[in-house]
């Protein structure tokens, strides 16, 4: 998935009200970015931090700026836009990308469960249905070791009980941590952060609930989905 317009180099005064970044610009101008990231960002939020940013002239929105990427001191980089993962992942799954994942039919935002919508609904002639979850995972607190999630996710514990019943009605699901950090060669369950959410994780996957995770090669040009990551217990 390419960038609309080329991004710019900035650097991150502060975060706040969820959405919203104070950035400096490379000319020394300090301007409001758009944060399309409503999680915590843990250790990805610090003052001073090199960010990468996305400059728009669409007049229906309110900020010239959107922030899409963070530059770590290593030259890692991780993708904060959450919207990106599911536009990534759609892309690869189109391409028939994904191993395990090639079907005929990819459809998004599908009405299933309690009032939920699930990411994906693939479909192919002559095999059932896969419900596919997908969760961003960016937080990382030890070298190499990706976790989800990084704050309480009552809509992430939901979205694992309602893969559990697609198991138990005989059809396919898969819960996919799309991992949008350069730095992450393994997956895990953050439990002290949501210890309901990791039991949740605990029951879904014993009940059948299928679990992937897959890397991301990052750019300020572009993010594409990379290779199979192991997911821990």
């Amino acid at each position: 998935m390419r960038f609309q317009t080329p991004l710019v180099p900035a650097v991150l005064i502060r975060r706040y009200k969820r959405f919203l970044a104070d950035i400096r610009l490379e000319d020394g101008r300090e301007v409001v970015a758009h944060c399309a990231n409503p999680g915590s960002m843990m250790g990805l939020a610090e003052e001073g931090m090199r960010i990468w940013v996305e400059p728009n002239d669409d007049p229906k929105k309110k900020l010239d700026y959107g922030w899409r990427l963070v530059e770590h001191a290593d030259g890692n980089f991780t993708g904060v836009d959450t919207s990106v993962p599911n536009r990534a992942l759609r892309e690869a799954l189109m391409r028939h990308q994904v191993s395990g994942l090639s079907y005929d039919t990819v459809r998004p935002e599908v009405k299933y469960g309690e009032r939920s919508r699930v990411d994906f609904l693939l479909g192919t002639v002559g095999a059932p249905d896969i419900y596919l979850e997908v969760k961003c995972v960016t937080l990382m607190r030890q070298a190499g070791l990706g976790e989800f999630p990084d704050s309480v996710t009552a809509r992430g514990l939901k979205h694992l009980q309602e893969l559990e019943n697609v198991v138990k009605e005989g059809r396919r699901a898969v819960l996919f941590y799309l991992v949008q950090r350069t730095d992450i060669e393994r997956v895990s369950v953050a439990a002290d952060i949501d210890p309901a959410y990791a039991a949740g994780f605990a029951k879904a996957r014993a009940g059948g609930v299928e679990v992937m995770a897959f890397d991301c090669n990052i750019s300020p040009e572009e993010i594409t989905l990379g290779q199979a990551l192991p997911v821990l217990d």
